[in-house]
């Protein structure tokens, strides 16, 4: 083994957090390698957050066009070459975020190493497979000694008993990745990406099946927004079986069969094809966490402080590998605190509420703390509520479905602790209600802010003047 190449600031992972940290660091001054074993970008750029929402888009185009009557609009039956939209979604929109990245990390002067990373130390890590030759070369066993390391190394899905990611049987990367649209599809897990996938596939003309272990689909969510969803679900046709325990697959060459129990009965659906999404794992199990003093905690998450910083000064963690929500723009912001801290910045993971959205049909969005849980922190609070069939835009869409909600102090002062969006739009709008949630606004504040007519924006203001007391439009 040659001797140790002495590296300034190391990466592992060029994810949304690896990539983001890389840009910000080299931009404060700092000499940067990444190391990253697959493709830049990771999972959320590759097979994850931006082709989903590509073939969501697609989905919602061609249930547009078949529902154009509505508006008086008369057309041929609308028909699909599910291979020209595969092939959309990988050319224009993964390659070309992806080679933006890529263009980014050059222009900043940041090395890349395609290759797996594993410490050795607390200042000393080895490249332990290599690459292709657009990526700088590094011999297997190449050994680098590091002044600072930040650990983005995301995580993967989590395969259950019985069901072997092999075959018919498929991960949310094989669930984007179809050759064709199955007739039957059998989702198994109501989170997140399940709900997403399964309202993208209904939408280009499945028959979808989800199997949830819980009482309800988006746990995560509040149940008066989850029935928005469920409602529109019914209508395309899609099968929600709750409290249901997966069992086993069985597959051949044309389908696969799932079996499942609900109350200890159990029952046989047949598919095309069975994704499973129940979760994902942290990717920190290969990593020789063991040869370093790196304290890890539950599940496999690594414990940090406020600027990212693991038990080991030098080495910061970021994303999916350290507690709280597993979403790309929490790895963003932490991935400038842990940047901006080893160049000595006096940065911090302070925020107040993280939003999160889910791209189901409508889509749902929250931020801060909900009803529920205020209660549960022994708080005071009051709720107001207005609805999207009140607002014209929203209407005029023909999209009358869905609220928006405030979440505040039970005082005078109306403080805003918490928004939930459920309805069009709804992963923009959470975006003012962040910023409102974070900055410790009160209604009043909103309420005093023109917003555009007619827009989905209106049921923000709408609703806070329902807090304090003076409604227009309800």
């Amino acid at each position: 083994m040659s001797d140790a190449e002495k590296r300034d600031t190391v990466i592992i992972g060029a994810g949304p957090g690896g990539y983001v940290a890389a840009i910000r660091a080299a931009e404060l001054g700092q000499s940067v390698t990444v190391i990253e074993k697959g493709n830049v970008g990771g999972v959320c750029l590759n097979v994850g957050c931006v082709p989903s929402k590509a073939l969501i888009n697609a989905g919602h185009r061609f249930k547009e066009a078949q529902d154009a009557s509505t508006f008086g609009i008369t057309t041929q039956a609308p028909s699909i070459d599910f291979s020209k939209t595969q092939e959309w979604k990988q050319k224009k929109v993964v390659d070309r975020m992806t080679s933006g990245v890529k263009m980014l990390l050059k222009k900043h002067k940041v090395d890349i190493i395609q290759g797996e990373a594993v410490l050795d130390s607390n200042t000393k890590l080895r490249v332990v497979s290599t690459g292709p030759k657009q990526f700088m070369s590094a011999d297997d066993g190449l050994t680098i000694e590091f002044k600072n390391l930040i650990i983005a190394t995301g995580s993967r899905p989590v395969e259950i008993p019985g069901f072997k990611f092999e075959g018919r049987v498929i991960d949310s990367t094989g669930g984007l990745n179809l050759p064709e649209i199955p007739k039957e599809f059998v989702v198994i897990g109501g989170g997140y990406v399940g709900t997403e996938l399964a309202g993208a596939y209904a939408n280009l003309g499945s028959h979808v099946t989800i199997i949830e272990g819980t009482d309800s689909i988006l746990p995560n969510f509040d149940k008066d927004m989850v029935k928005v969803v469920l409602s529109q679900m019914k209508k395309k046709g899609i099968d929600v079986i709750t409290s249901a325990m997966a069992k086993k697959a069985e597959q051949d060459d044309k389908s696969v069969t799932v079996t499942y129990a609900v109350d200890g009965k159990e029952s046989t659906i047949k598919a095309d094809y069975c994704m499973v999404t129940v979760g994902r794992k942290a990717n920190t199990d290969d990593l020789g966490l063991e040869m370093t003093d790196i304290k890890v905690g539950d599940h496999g998450l690594i414990e940090v402080d406020q600027q990212g910083r693991t038990s080991v000064p030098n080495i910061y963690a970021i994303g999916d590998i350290v507690p709280g929500p597993a979403l790309a723009h929490k790895a963003f912001f932490e991935a400038k605190t842990a940047a901006g801290a080893i160049a000595g910045k006096k940065t911090a993971n302070d925020w107040v509420g993280v939003p999160a959205v889910c791209f189901a049909d409508p889509e749902l969005a929250t931020v801060g703390l909900t009803q529920s849980e205020a209660k549960d922190k022994g708080i005071e609070v009051s709720t107001a509520k207005f609805p999207f069939a009140g607002n014209a835009r929203a209407v005029s869409l023909d999209q009358p479905d869905g609220f928006v909600r405030l979440v505040t102090t039970k005082d005078d002062n109306h403080n805003l602790l918490g928004a939930q969006v459920v309805g069009p739009g709804a992963s923009d709008l959470i975006a003012e209600l962040s910023l409102a949630v974070n900055s410790g606004m009160n209604a009043e504040d909103i309420a005093l802010t023109i917003h555009p007519h007619p827009t989905l924006s209106e049921p923000i203001q709408e609703a806070a003047d329902v807090a304090i007391g003076f409604p227009t439009h309800i």
